[in-house]
């Protein structure tokens, strides 16, 4: 059946090539173009994970590598948002509707979100090389899986929310219509919590960009894994004080980041727009330069054509479908089962991973514990100072981009941009200014957070900002509120639900942005200050294992131990008291 489709693509190829110039259309020819380069992108792509292993990799600091570069670390980066998409609606959904896994699940999701890249480059780096000893596949999917690492928790924590928060009149109309479980997810709860999905995913993959340097370029202890990317391109630039180098990197990540806003999010953005719930909000027409030139096109019309026949056929109905059916329609029977033992058996391999963890732990002598401690006070002092420094630009500024249609489309572009650079490839030139300045490194690496850490809380208030009912802030100007009065009447509840998932995330980004800003290579002279993030990445370059489980168990501790106190109860009145649909 594929040479049937693709002889019949080719046809169609060879009657746009072929037919009269004023019949010719230049648009087909351009996606057909566009399929083919993907394809050998593909192919390029293939050669090279199923490669085999090299000892070490030169990385060539020419311009004319970029491209490759870039395409190879595209293709990690879209196969790592695929994995944290699949792994948001699975778990956030499993945390959203079971009780019992919600008291396990949204944990878990805490700590793994605290949990520092680097610590989970031992075990995964060392699983991938166990399954594939001798093939590239094992590293690149050892960088998929960090890069993952970077993606997947505020995607879970956005899914989750939007379906704890799910406005009463859908549910009363999902249940009204007899949706089963699968019809209400597609049909209701997936589309209601599209728009924020949308904007925590461009800050996923901003925050991939951000660690594309750790992700490509792993080392453990003497031991050196480098994959060729932009993310080992920048860090070798560094690495040599290569100006030049890092000019060609900037320049090259600045094209790519304006590349995938026109060609991917602002498409998605207009697409996603279709699902707002408030039907009477201002917003701009769902269009798009991209989907208007796509819809021209006779290729793509085909296509969709002839899927679409395919999925109106009619289907036998065999005895594995009418159970199938029977099962969505009735999942209590096999479902608790199903969700208890998915549940015992991560328990049972997380059970596992502690008895290690244990093992490890008992060559940790009290004196190193007590630096720990001391260090993870340092460290969570910062955290909470960077978050509450973002919090206080981006929470009216984000109000301002969401609530205005215009402004948002205007600044979709810079944000997205902004959002996108890696900030971590000009750590070393900030520090040496601050430097000058007279500030220390302590300090400094406070701002450095507030760069990683803000497009959390940002893209959370724009999707919160642009959900606010227009009957409510018709109403507020009505009664002729003051700006003040508005906003602390209507804009800050409204918008509290998505603030405090900004707050749980940015936290979060903050501890993993430790790493990298608490210790800084900078003209060859290594700065650190005293922090938790140091300590992992001292202990993951000398391959100390027992003091590397130290300081990530720390971390996640400390992350729990405040999400326990400060988030679940902001959490639940977020749910109960500031839910406008509720």
């Amino acid at each position: 059946m594929i040479h049937r489709l693709l002889d019949t693509v080719w046809g169609q190829a060879t009657n746009l090539i072929t037919a009269p110039i004023r019949r010719r259309r230049w648009i087909d020819l351009l996606v057909l173009a566009a399929l083919v380069s993907t394809l050998a992108a593909l192919w390029l792509v293939g050669r090279e994970w199923t490669a085999v292993q090299r000892p070490s990799v030169v990385i060539s600091l020419s311009a004319w590598a970029l491209p490759k570069y870039v395409l190879l670390s595209l293709i990690r980066a879209i196969a790592a948002y695929a994995v944290s998409l699949s792994f948001t609606l699975v778990v956030a959904y499993w945390a959203a509707k079971d009780p019992l896994a919600e008291r396990v699940l949204v944990p878990i999701l805490d700590i793994l979100q605290s949990v520092p890249l680097l610590a989970f480059l031992p075990p995964v780096l060392l699983l991938m090389l166990t399954l594939f000893p001798h093939s590239n596949v094992g590293l690149e999917l050892s960088a998929v899986l960090l890069i993952v690492t970077c993606q997947a928790w505020n995607m879970a924590f956005s899914f989750y929310q939007s379906l704890k928060t799910l406005p009463k009149d859908l549910e009363e109309t999902a249940g009204l219509f007899g949706f089963n479980w699968i019809q209400r997810l597609r049909w209701v709860e997936i589309p209601f919590a599209t728009p924020g999905l949308v904007w925590n995913s461009m800050v996923s993959v901003a925050n991939s960009w951000f660690f594309l340097m750790s992700a490509e370029a792993f080392k453990a202890g003497d031991k050196n894994f480098q994959l060729p990317g932009v993310g080992s391109y920048m860090n070798t630039a560094v690495e040599q004080g290569n100006g030049r180098a890092q000019v060609y990197a900037i320049l090259t990540m600045l094209a790519l980041v304006v590349l995938l806003d026109q060609l991917v999010w602002r498409p998605v953005v207009a697409w996603s727009q279709r699902f707002q719930v408030d039907e009477s909000a201002e917003v701009e027409p769902s269009d798009n330069w991209l989907l208007r030139f796509l819809r021209r096109s006779r290729l793509l019309r085909w296509l969709e054509t002839k899927r679409n026949q395919r999925l109106h056929q009619r289907r036998p109905r065999t005895v594995f479908f009418r159970q199938a059916e029977e099962g969505l329609k009735r999942p209590g029977r096999m479902a608790p089962w199903f969700a208890a033992s998915a549940l015992i058996a991560m328990l049972g391999l997380m059970a596992l991973g502690g008895l290690s963890v244990v093992r490890l732990l008992v060559d940790v002598s009290p004196a190193k514990w007590l630096q720990l401690l001391k260090a993870g006070g340092a460290s969570l002092s910062r955290v909470l100072l960077s978050t509450f420094l973002a919090t206080l630009w981006t929470l009216p500024v984000g109000l301002w981009i969401g609530m205005s249609p215009v402004w948002s489309r205007r600044l979709q572009s810079v944000v997205q941009v902004a959002a996108s650079f890696p900030s971590s490839l000009i750590f070393a030139s900030l520090i040496l200014v601050f430097q000058g300045m007279g500030i220390g490194l302590g300090v400094s690496c406070v701002l450095l957070m507030v760069l990683s850490t803000q497009w959390y809380l940002l893209f959370n208030i724009i999707a919160g900002a642009q959900a606010i009912p227009a009957d409510l802030r018709e109403a507020s100007r009505a009664y002729r509120l003051s700006l003040w009065k508005r906003c602390w009447t209507l804009y800050f509840p409204a918008v509290f639900p998505y603030l405090v998932t900004g707050w749980v995330t940015a936290t979060g980004g903050a501890w993993n942005a430790s790493i990298v800003t608490e210790i800084v290579t900078a003209k060859h002279e290594t700065l650190r200050t005293f922090g938790l993030g140091a300590e992992v990445v001292m202990a993951t370059d000398q391959g100390s294992m027992p003091n590397l489980a130290a300081s990530a168990l720390l971390m996640a501790g400390l992350v729990v131990v405040f999400n326990r106190l400060v988030w679940v109860p902001l959490y639940r009145l977020a749910e109960t008291r500031y839910a406008l649909n509720r």
